[in-house]
């Protein structure tokens, strides 16, 4: 399993960023996918998740209405788009396949003026 997040970067209060996970090494088409944030010093935080046909969507109330997870199964790519974005925001953010132990790099979102 091998998945290599990117989209990542230093924008301001309000802005928008669109995250990508592109991923290999597994049937992603078969499972429910996830998008997690971490801040140093804390535990890693659910952002929000897909079902693997991309119609079944869960958020965290701190993004609620203002993220939005989709994806692409002829890509085998997920994705976050983030509007408005706050400080509180910053992390760096991870995807993971729900029920297996993967993770990637991560990339950093800053949120800051």
């Amino acid at each position: 399993v091998q998945l290599v997040e990117s989209g990542g970067g230093l924008v301001q209060p309000g802005d928008s960023l669109r995250l990508s996970c592109a991923t290999s090494g597994f049937s992603f088409s078969s499972y429910w996918m996830r998008w997690f944030r971490q801040v140093p010093g804390k535990e890693r935080e659910l952002v929000a998740s897909i079902s693997n046909a991309g119609d079944n969507t869960n958020y965290g109330n701190s993004v609620k209405g203002r993220f939005t997870i989709s994806r692409d199964n002829t890509k085998n790519t997920l994705f976050l788009q983030m509007n408005s974005l706050k400080p509180e925001d910053t992390a760096v953010y991870y995807c993971n396949v729900a029920g297996l132990g993967s993770w990637g790099q991560g990339t950093q979102v800053t949120v800051s003026s």
